[in-house]
C-alpha cells in the first residue's frame, strides 16, 4: 500500500518544507512519547542481522535509533533540529548525535555500511541528498528508508485519516549510476492507543504544529468525536492502532 495525496511534503516549496521539517523541536518530548516504534523484522530486512555501522538520517528524537542500538548496530544519528537532537542525545546515549542533515552528512567518505531514514525521507532534497548518501556508504552498503503509515483498510482508521489528512510513502527514485535496484518489503504493526493518545499523536504532526488555533481545535474535536461515536472505539479506553510499515533498500554500486 503506497499512500500519496495532494499537497504532500514532496510537493512543497523548499522554504515551506524546511519550515515544516524544523517545526518539531518545541514538541520533541511529545513526539518521542507518542510516535510509534517499528517492527523488528523490518530492521533486519533493511540492514541485516549482523552489527553494522549505520547512519540514521533525520533521526528525530531517536525512536528508530534506539531500536537500531538495541539490535547491536553502531549508530550515528543525524538530526538538523536542535530541540529534537537534544532529546535524542538524552534518550540514546549509545549513539553519536551530531548536527547535520541528509544534504550534509557529517561522516567521512565510504565510512558506513547503511544509511536509514525513518519517517524522514520525504523531507530530503533528493538532488543533493542522494549523492551525499552515496558518498558516505561503502560499496555494497545500503540506503534504506522506512515509513509507518496508518492502516486505512480499517474503517475507523480511514475515518481518522479523513480528519487529519493522509500520509506519504515515497519509494525512493535513486540515480542508477549510484544505486542498484530498489527493493520493498511491507510489514504489519500495531501499538497501544487511546482517545488521549490519538489526540497527542495528531498534535505531534507538522500540519498541527504549524496550524492556526482554530484548525488545531477542529482536529482535536473531530478526533475525540470519532473515538466517542465509532462502534469499534465507543466506550473503549484502550485499543490497538494498526499500521502498515513499508521499507525500501538499495545497494550502493
Amino acid at each position: 500500500m503506497v499512500v500519496h495525496h495532494a499537497g504532500s511534503v514532496a510537493a512543497m516549496e523548499p522554504e515551506i518544507r524546511d519550515s515544516h521539517r524544523l517545526s518539531f523541536g518545541p514538541a520533541a518530548d511529545l513526539y518521542d512519547e507518542v510516535r510509534p516504534t517499528y517492527p523488528a523484522a523490518a530492521i533486519g530486512w533493511m540492514v541485516g542481522p549482523a552489527p553494522r555501522r549505520v547512519v540514521d538520517l533525520g533521526a528525530g528524537t531517536g525512536i528508530f535509533t534506539r531500536q537500531l542500538v538495541a539490535a547491536g548496530h553502531q549508530v550515528i544519528a543525524v538530526e538538523p533540529d536542535p530541540g529534537m537532537r537534544a532529546r535524542l542525545a538524552s534518550r540514546v546515549p549509545g549513539a553519536a548525535t551530531p548536527a547535520g542533515s541528509a544534504e550534509s552528512v557529517p561522516v567521512p567518505d565510504a565510512s558506513v555500511d547503511a544509511v536509514v531514514a525513518a519517517q524522514s525521507y520525504h523531507w530530503f532534497d533528493p538532488a543533493v541528498a542522494h549523492p551525499e548518501i552515496a558518498r558516505v556508504l561503502v560499496p555494497g552498503g545500503v540506503f534504506a528508508p522506512i515509513w509507518n503509515h496508518r492502516d486505512t483498510g480499517v474503517d475507523w482508521v480511514a475515518q481518522l485519516s479523513g480528519i487529519v489528512g493522509g500520509e506519504d510513502v515515497i519509494p525512493p527514485e535513486l540515480p542508477d549510476e549510484l544505486f542498484g535496484p530498489v527493493q520493498r518489503a511491507d510489514f504489519r504493526h500495531e501499538v497501544p492507543s487511546s482517545p488521549d493518545l490519538l489526540v497527542a499523536l495528531i498534535s505531534s504532526r507538522s500540519h498541527y504544529l504549524t496550524a492556526a488555533p482554530a484548525e488545531r481545535d477542529r482536529l482535536e474535536r473531530e478526533v475525540r468525536q470519532l473515538c466517542a461515536t465509532h462502534p469499534d472505539l465507543r466506550g473503549r479506553d484502550r485499543f490497538p492502532m494498526p499500521y502498515l510499515t513499508s521499507a525500501f533498500r538499495a545497494a550502493r554500486r
